[in-house]
C-alpha cells in the first residue's frame, strides 16, 4: 500500500525484540508498508543513550517525521497514525465514533492492565533478570502472573465468542495491540492454547497476516521460542 510522502530517510524505531509494545508499533507499520529501521535496546539495562532519550527507560521510541522523537506507546502509536496511515485508507483506527470509543478501551486494557498483571512479570523474571548475575526467576511471581493470565483469557475468550474481531465487527488496533502481547507470551511459551479455543482461533487469522512475519521470524540469543512459535497452524 502506499502510504503518505515522507520527505525523509526511513523512520527508526528503538526496540526489544520481545518488547510488546515495541512488537505492537512493528506490526502496525508492517500492515501499513513501511518499512522500519530497527536498534535494540535491553530497557532494564537502563542503558545511558536510552535514558538521554527516555528518563523513563521505556520503549518503543520512534524516529521520523518529527524533529523530535516519539517516545512511548501512545506517542508513537499517534505519531505513526498521523504520518504513516495508507493514502489510500485503510487505518486501523475505526472511523465510528462508537467502534473507536471499544478500541480504545480495549487497548488500554491491553496496554496497562494486562501488561501490568502479567506480561511485564513474566518478561522481568525470564528474560531481565538473565543480565543480573545470580538473579533466578522468582515462582511465586510466576505463579501469580499465569493465574491472571488465565483470567484475562477468559474473559477475550468470551468477547471473541460473540465477535469478528476483538472489537467487533472490524479488525482494529485493539487486535494488533493484544497480537503483539500474546505473540511475546507465546514466544516465552506461557500459552495454554487448548484452554482458550476462540482466542486461538482468532490468534491464527492474525498470525497468517504478512505483517506478522516480522515476528515470526525473531529470536532471542540463548532463548528459542516454544514449539509451534512461528508455526501458522499450532
Amino acid at each position: 500500500m502506499a502510504t503518505k510522502q515522507l520527505g525523509r530517510p526511513m523512520p527508526s524505531l528503538v526496540h526489544y525484540p520481545l518488547d510488546p509494545s515495541s512488537r505492537l508499533i512493528r506490526l502496525i507499520c508492517a500492515e501499513y508498508g513501511v518499512p522500519l529501521d530497527l536498534e535494540e535496546m535491553r530497557p532494564w539495562l537502563r542503558d545511558e543513550q536510552l535514558l538521554e532519550l527516555n528518563p523513563a527507560a521505556t520503549l518503543p521510541i520512534l524516529f521520523g517525521e518529527s524533529e523530535t522523537p516519539a517516545i512511548g506507546i501512545l506517542a508513537v502509536i499517534h505519531a505513526v497514525e498521523d504520518f504513516y496511515v495508507p493514502a489510500d485508507g485503510g487505518s486501523l483506527m475505526p472511523g465510528d465514533p462508537h467502534a473507536r470509543a471499544e478500541m480504545w478501551r480495549l487497548v488500554e486494557w491491553v496496554l496497562f492492565k494486562l501488561n501490568d498483571e502479567v506480561t511485564r512479570y513474566l518478561i522481568e523474571e525470564k528474560i531481565a533478570k538473565r543480565d543480573q548475575r545470580g538473579a533466578t526467576p522468582e515462582p511465586s511471581v510466576l505463579r501469580a502472573a499465569k493465574t491472571n493470565l488465565t483470567e484475562h483469557m477468559l474473559y477475550f475468550n468470551w468477547l471473541l465468542a460473540s465477535r469478528n474481531w476483538l472489537g467487533g465487527d472490524e479488525m482494529s488496533l485493539a487486535d494488533f495491540a493484544l497480537a503483539a502481547h500474546l505473540s511475546t507470551l507465546d514466544y516465552m511459551g506461557d500459552l495454554d492454547w487448548a484452554k482458550a479455543n476462540e482466542v486461538r482461533d482468532w490468534y491464527s487469522r492474525l498470525k497468517s497476516r504478512p505483517a506478522f512475519r516480522t515476528l515470526l521470524n525473531d529470536r532471542v540469543v540463548a532463548m528459542p521460542p516454544s514449539k509451534g512459535y512461528a508455526d501458522l497452524d499450532f
